[in-house]
């Protein structure tokens, strides 16, 4: 069985806590002083309001978090610093917690196990797909990636490159082919070799062009042709520095793509990592990876524990 949904190792760990470091100082810096031993007034709920806010955590867990402080009577303990950081994650791992483990109760030990990665433009996706097959490598597995990304002029060369870089095979074809003939040949190479894991690469698109949106959903009708249940799963890429404009994709695509996860990349340099928290309330997607950086060990397993933690602490 495929572990790419497994516990994260704790180097891993600390890695995602220093990829939230911009966003851990954006809310230090607007709540300077509110977690030092005062007790808290107007003024300083205000702050830590606009804190939260800034973070794109969101409206609607902003106002529960400050809802919660406003309706306690002035003798209770949660208006104590100390009691109200220890409140605020609280709430935030009750949100992200319940996500599942894997796509629609399923294990990944389907052979092969399918995943097809989608987003828009500029998002990090092909990267995302190298680092993704270094992990299954890693892990012992026998990897495809099939490139079905047929419009953008570099992206065959550029899983190429990571190709052999990780050891897996790839299966392509010439520009401007249809991505659903190339997934279908990937496929069927992949059941014909006994591949572990294929992972494909998908054209970049807008999530509000239906066009290519009717697009994807042919390929993942062609996978499931030959392959039972495929993709297991659709893991969607999001930019971290786009942030509450990441929901507005994530929406769309969630609707259109039946996406079971999140890669959410860039979240080192941005200060609006909060946006994580939107994403698994509103959507229901558990957040798989972290992109931290741009070698093939720069993708981290996501850890709602350490993230609340880095937050705050």
């Amino acid at each position: 069985m495929l572990t790419l949904f497994g516990k994260s190792e704790p180097s891993l760990l600390e890695r995602l806590k220093q990829s939230v470091g911009k966003t851990r100082s954006e809310i230090a810096a607007r709540v300077e002083g509110l977690f030092g031993g005062r007790r808290l007034d107007p003024e300083q709920l205000k702050r830590l309001e606009n804190a939260l806010l800034a973070a794109d955590l969101g409206v609607r867990t902003t106002r529960e978090l400050l809802d919660a402080v406003k309706d306690a009577p002035p003798d209770a303990s949660l208006l104590d610093p100390g009691q109200l950081r220890n409140s605020l994650k609280q709430h935030l791992l009750e949100i992200l917690r319940p996500a599942p483990a894997t796509p629609n109760g399923s294990a990944p030990d389907h052979h092969p196990h399918v995943i097809f990665v989608v987003g828009v433009n500029g998002t990090g996706k092909t990267t995302t797909i190298g680092k993704l097959a270094h992990r299954l490598r890693r892990e012992g597995a026998t990897v495809l990636l099939c490139a079905a990304d047929t419009f953008r002029a570099a992206a065959v060369e550029q899983l190429a490159v990571w190709a052999e870089r990780t050891g897996a095979e790839i299966v392509k074809q010439k520009a401007g082919a249809d991505p659903a003939a190339v997934v279908y040949d990937g496929l069927a190479a992949a059941r014909a070799r006994g591949v572990d894991a294929v992972i494909v690469d998908t054209a970049g698109r807008l999530h509000t062009k239906s066009n290519l949106m009717a697009e994807l959903d042919k390929m993942k009708r062609t996978a499931a042709k030959l392959v039972p249940g495929a993709p297991h799963d659709v893991l969607l890429v999001l930019d971290a520095t786009t942030g509450q404009n990441g929901l507005a994709q994530a929406r769309e695509f969630t609707a259109a793509a039946g996406v079971t996860g999140i890669v959410l990349t860039k979240l080192d340099g941005t200060a609006r990592g909060g946006i994580v928290v939107p994403i698994v309330r509103e959507l229901g997607l558990p957040v798989r990876f972290v992109g931290t950086g741009e070698t093939a060990e720069d993708l981290v397993p996501f850890d709602a524990q350490t993230f609340v933690n880095s937050l705050f602490d």
